[in-house]
C-alpha cells in the first residue's frame, strides 16, 4: 500500500512537472502562439513589398519598353512639355486666399 501511495505521488509529480513545461517552459504553448503571431506579421509584410516589387518591376518593364513612360514621367514629375505645345495650368477657384492683415496702429502716447 504504501509503494502505491509513492507511485502515485511520483506520477502526481511527473505529470505537474510535464503541465509547467507545456504552459510556460521554453517551447510552450505560449511561445508558440507568440511566435505564430510574428509569423502572420511577416507573411504580411511579404505580401505588401511582394506587391510593391511587382509595381517597380512593371514600371521598370515599362520604362524599358517605349518613350510613352518615360514622356509621362518627364511631363508629370520635372513640367517639361514638347517644343511647340502651349502649357495651361488650371487653378481651382476654391482654393481662398487669406487676405493680408494691415498692422494694428499702436496707441498715442
Amino acid at each position: 500500500m504504501r509503494w502505491l501511495k509513492l507511485v502515485l505521488l511520483v506520477l502526481a509529480a511527473l505529470l505537474v512537472w510535464m503541465q509547467y513545461r507545456l504552459w510556460f517552459g521554453a517551447g510552450g504553448s505560449h511561445q508558440v502562439a507568440v511566435l505564430e503571431e510574428r509569423v502572420e506579421q511577416q507573411r504580411r509584410q511579404n505580401e505588401g513589398l511582394e506587391q510593391r516589387n511587382a509595381a517597380l518591376a512593371a514600371e521598370v518593364a515599362d520604362l524599358k519598353s517605349g518613350e510613352a513612360a518615360i514622356e509621362e514621367r518627364a511631363r508629370n514629375e520635372l513640367g517639361m512639355i514638347k517644343p511647340g505645345e502651349t502649357f495651361y495650368r488650371v487653378v481651382d477657384n476654391e482654393r481662398t486666399v487669406v487676405p493680408r492683415q494691415e498692422p494694428a496702429e499702436e496707441p498715442a502716447q
